[in-house]
């Protein structure tokens, strides 16, 4: 009988075989030390590149070929930043009546090109979607008296560059602004809205004071240091500039395990496949560039401590305010829950700082659309290539459909088309879905809190005070005693540039290295992960990041705890003049007297046009209705309103559609029953053949985004009684008329929701058997009867018959709401002038 022996795992056999431990150490300890020494190699070359790239008169990591369009050192306002274009790659195709694509970046310490730093990011994204793109960068030192405002004015220029050299797009530029572009982005669009299409800021934060106790710990730092007199002093100490490495610093010590041990470790522990990304990537990390005096000074005094932006507080030097209330462009808040440099709280505050509710983002026509990812970390938000695959993707595939959502909040979702049952209709790997949300659903993701507002106000008031004494009493003498020279060696000395300087070349005792990495590489033995030894090693450096990130989290709950005590005391904040009543400081438009009495007025103005126009509103009007009940809506839709756009009115502008659909869904929102009773009177003067034709067309919109749900049919049903009662009386249709008038009058033709759920899939049916594309583009036969000559006569009297459009409310926004519903109603209304920016 044969009994079963236990047996050992592989790495305790080792331990039993006293020649094969010793083996196992002799090859351990040999590719240790090749390890060692490869690993040292790529120090040095990382020292090379390093001194190589800031000795550059325009170090940059862009990944594409660019020229430079506009220098901005020769604008009558000199600033180091440049517009240039991006060159195509051979074999991309680029179709020059598509939206031109602007991506700004960062410039917090770090040099320019990460947007476009390899194929698959913001710049290769688009490029492949046919894009022409352009790229704002910025050389490493400051024009002399260069402000954040001269940067944001050349920002504005450059955009008008780009709008003058693609006339024949009738679509304004998308701009992405990536970390502290974004609010640079969102100011130059808060003062010159008409300039600017869609706008994605990619962790980007503009809510300063915002965050979740327990996280996002750097926004205790201007508290903890008393303010922003520190900036003050590096910049005097600097000769009136500020060094970035300053910043790079400030962001490396928020991870001290990966900054001390796990970015290096990892080199060192797959040295022979991890270099070549490493190195790439500390090209762009260690290329520090540096701020002027006034301009970090201006960021971290209205900004960092005064939050200011999110409040309409700033104005420039001729009296403007810079109220973000005024973009006119949707704009797409990309940022992270993994991101601890910008977290979403500080993404996203500002919308519930200028807004109470949705209707001040309706009253104002602002739409917002916010995607929060679940992990990836801040560089990750626009350096990732898998969300850039992904996530900027989309963005940059729906952008059209974004830019003629109706204003309103949303968020949105994106899954896997292959996981869906409707995969057939969904063209790419991914669809990107659009949910209506409220300011209170919006506080899940914000986590406001009143007292922490007060405690950071309390900070402003302290920073105030702080910087002036520092400028009475010391200012004067760091400024006498610095010199262009001392200023220079300061930056040489800095901690963060100093490390790539000793492990370089440029150091007599690198000069063994590169003999010996050429041994080692020419006869390299390495070990298996099996490897005792080498297992005991990742125990050993897992122990140690364990140790680093408890040390990490131990500070910054003991900097919160001290912040939140110092801070939170009632006498201090009496001291400064706060009294603890965070009203009196924290300033929030959105809920002042007169944005409520606008948002009445606006209000009220829609109810008067309820009965204005003509076929076009009726058919937006009555698509909006009938998909008005589903919770989401989908790029989907668009196609079928682009088609028809280019099958009926070939020469309307998209910005027509926005309007109209925009003016439909706020009529709807204030007076459901009202608007639809007014839809016969909108069909007025129309022939039955016209009005048949009118609600054809209507369902070849319903059929392109599937089978309609029971309650859309029931409401399709009363549209139809609608549609019946608007038709000519004629002796063989008055009973018809009459009996139409009495379905109408029912609010949602209720009791018949089976019936009519039954009647819309019988439709459907037919509407597929009749030639529909299952991918949401008619076949141009559909389109046909409401291309007549009466039927085209008629819809351009209505435009000029439509007054000014206002925008609508989203609640209820559905599938296919947003896009679909411009089918009908190309061009019927005429381009409102653009409201006076506020301030």
């Amino acid at each position: 009988m044969n009994f079963p022996l236990p047996t050992s795992p592989v790495p305790v056999l080792p331990f039993m075989d006293p020649v094969s431990f010793a083996r196992s150490a002799i090859d351990y300890w040999r590719d240790t030390f090749e390890r060692s020494v490869l690993f040292f190699d790529v120090m040095r070359h990382r020292g090379n590149q390093y001194l190589e790239h800031i000795e550059k008169t325009k170090p940059s990591v862009l990944g594409f070929e660019a020229e430079v369009l506009v220098d901005g050192r020769k604008l009558p306002r000199p600033v180091n930043y440049e517009l240039m274009r991006i060159v195509p790659p051979d074999g991309t195709v680029i179709d020059p009546l598509k939206r031109p694509f602007v991506v700004v970046d960062p410039r917090a310490g770090h040099g320019p090109g990460i947007g476009g730093f390899k194929p698959d990011s913001e710049i290769g994204v688009a490029l492949r979607a046919g894009h022409p793109c352009y790229f704002i960068g910025f050389l490493p030192y400051p024009e002399p008296g260069q402000t954040v405002e001269d940067v944001v004015e050349a920002e504005v220029a450059f955009l008008r560059h780009v709008i003058e050299r693609h006339p024949t797009t009738s679509e304004k530029p998308m701009v992405v602004g990536n970390c502290q572009a974004g609010w640079q982005i969102m100011m130059a669009a808060a003062l010159e809205p008409d300039l600017f299409g869609p706008i994605l800021i990619a962790g980007s934060p503009l809510s300063y004071w915002a965050g979740e106790r327990g996280k996002a710990p750097m926004r205790y730092t201007g508290g903890l240091s008393g303010g922003s007199w520190v900036t003050a002093l590096l910049s005097d100490m600097g000769g009136g500039l500020f060094d970035g490495a300053w910043l790079v610093q400030n962001f490396e010590n928020m991870n001290p395990a990966n900054t001390w041990w796990t970015k290096q470790y990892r080199v060192f522990a797959n040295v022979d496949t991890e270099a070549s990304r490493y190195l790439e990537f500390e090209r762009w990390w260690g290329g520090h560039v540096v701020l002027g005096g006034d301009e970090i000074q201006y960021i971290v005094d209205n900004l960092f401590v005064g939050n200011r932006l999110s409040s309409a507080q700033l104005t420039t030097s001729d009296g403007r305010r810079i109220d973000l209330r005024n973009l006119r462009s949707p704009v797409v808040v990309f940022c992270s829950r993994g991101d601890d440099i910008t977290p979403p709280p500080q993404a996203l505050g500002w919308i519930r700082d200028l807004y109470a509710d949705v209707d001040g983002i309706v009253a104002n026509e602002q739409t917002i659309v916010y995607c929060v990812h679940d992990s990836t970390g801040h560089l990750g938000i626009f350096v990732s290539g898998s969300v850039s695959r992904k996530e900027h993707t989309e963005f940059t595939a729906n952008m059209d459909y974004i830019d003629v959502l109706p204003p309103g909040l949303y968020e949105t979702s994106i899954s896997r088309a292959a996981d869906r049952r409707d995969a057939g209709l969904i063209e790419r790997e991914y669809l990107l879905e659009f949910t209506p949300r409220t300011i209170a659903e919006l506080d899940g993701d914000v986590v406001p809190r009143p007292d922490d507002d007060t405690r950071f106000a309390t900070v402003s008031r302290v920073s105030g005070i702080n910087l002036g004494l520092y400028r009475l009493f010391v200012q004067p003498w760091v400024r006498a005693f610095a010199t262009p020279e001392s200023a220079k060696f300061l930056r040489l000395m800095h901690p963060s540039r100093l490390r790539y300087r000793l492990l370089s070349d440029r150091n007599p005792l690198t000069a063994p290295l590169p003999m010996l990495a050429e041994k080692v590489r020419a006869d390299r033995h390495p070990v298996g992960e099996d490897n005792i030894f080498r297992i005991v090693e990742n125990h050993m450096s897992d122990q140690i990041v364990r140790a680093l990130e408890a040390w990490g989290d131990l500070r910054d709950r003991a900097s919160e705890a001290l912040f939140l005590q110092i801070y939170g005391q009632p006498l201090l904040q009496a001291l400064v003049g706060i009294g603890g009543d965070v009203h009196a400081h924290r300033r929030r438009p959105g809920a002042e007297p007169e944005h409520r009495r606008f948002i009445a007025r606006r209000q009220a103005e829609l109810r008067a046009r309820i009965a204005e126009g003509g076929s076009h509103e009726a058919m937006m009007r009555s698509t909006i209705y009938v998909l008005g009940g589903a919770p989401a809506t989908d790029e989907r839709n668009f196609k079928r309103m682009r088609a028809s756009r280019a099958e009926l009115e070939p020469g309307i502008k998209l910005a027509d559609f926005k309007q109209l659909l925009r003016e439909q869904f706020f009529i709807l929102k204030q007076d459901r029953e009202a608007a639809l009773e007014a839809i016969p009177t909108l069909l007025k003067g129309q022939s039955a053949a016209e009005i048949d034709a009118h609600l054809a067309q209507i369902e070849q919109v319903l059929a392109a985004s599937g089978e309609l749900s029971a309650h859309a049919a029931g409401r399709f049903e009363r549209i139809k009684a609608l549609f019946r009662r608007a038709r000519p009386a004629t002796p063989e249709t008055g009973p018809t008329a009459e009996a139409a008038k009495q379905l109408a009058a029912s609010p949602e033709s209720a009791g018949t929701a089976d019936a009519a759920a039954s009647d819309g899939a019988t439709a459907a049916r037919r509407r597929d058997a009749g030639g529909a594309s299952t991918t949401g583009v008619a076949a141009p036969s559909l389109a046909a009867p409401a291309a007549t000559p009466a039927a085209r006569t008629r819809r351009h009297a209505a435009r000029s018959t439509a007054g000014s459009v206002t925008p609508a409310e989203t609640t209820g926004v559905s599938r296919s709401a947003a896009g679909k519903a411009g089918d009908e109603s190309t061009g019927s209304a005429r381009r409102r002038a653009p409201r006076k920016p506020r301030g």
